[in-house]
């Protein structure tokens, strides 16, 4: 089994029961899904970006994204509706759980300068948002193979009922949150 999905259920969903007074195991909020998403703004002039972009989040995930395109038309940036401009992909069960490992106990640690996550990302239902400036915290991808620094968003979706609910989840789950 899992790291994480071990000390989930060993220490952090009787911890939450303890604290939050929940009667029912299945009352304790879990991490449903993570979410990586990466906008490609580049991809409209030059189409082969978003192919570096889609194998970088493929090696990182674990799993091939999905081609996002542009709902509308905008002139400004001329997107035109359709257009390829970015790849997600949505992680859930195990892959979610590896994933969570890596970033909690690999990647974060060698942001350069790195003082914690802020604690107010949070959306108001309990899901919280973190934006990565660049993908090569991550073990997986090789600096010399890199073609451009990219960011990327990640989401983590949880059952949790409030933000004060999903924050000590994520905080017993080890999210090194800043003061």
């Amino acid at each position: 089994m899992l790291r994480l999905k071990e000390k989930y259920l060993n220490e952090v969903a009787p911890a939450m029961m303890e604290k939050f007074g929940y009667k029912n195991i299945m009352e304790i909020p879990k991490v449903e899904k993570v979410v990586l998403n990466m906008g490609v703004g580049e991809a409209v002039g030059n189409p082969k970006v978003l192919d570096a972009a889609v194998n970088d989040m493929m090696q990182i995930a674990g799993q091939r994204p999905v081609v996002t395109r542009a709902k509308k038309s905008l002139a400004a940036f001329k997107i035109r509706e359709g257009m390829p401009i970015g790849a997600k992909v949505t992680l859930r069960g195990q892959r979610m759980f590896e994933f969570l490992d890596k970033l909690l106990n690999v990647a974060l640690p060698r942001v350069r300068d790195f003082r914690g996550v802020n604690p107010k990302s949070f959306d108001g239902r309990g899901n919280y948002t973190m934006g990565v400036k660049e993908q090569l915290i991550f073990p997986e991808i090789e600096y010399d193979k890199v073609d451009k620094i990219r960011g990327m968003d990640i989401i983590i979706v949880t059952t949790a009922k409030s933000d004060e609910e999903a924050r000590e989840l994520l905080k017993l789950m080890g999210m090194p949150f800043s003061a």
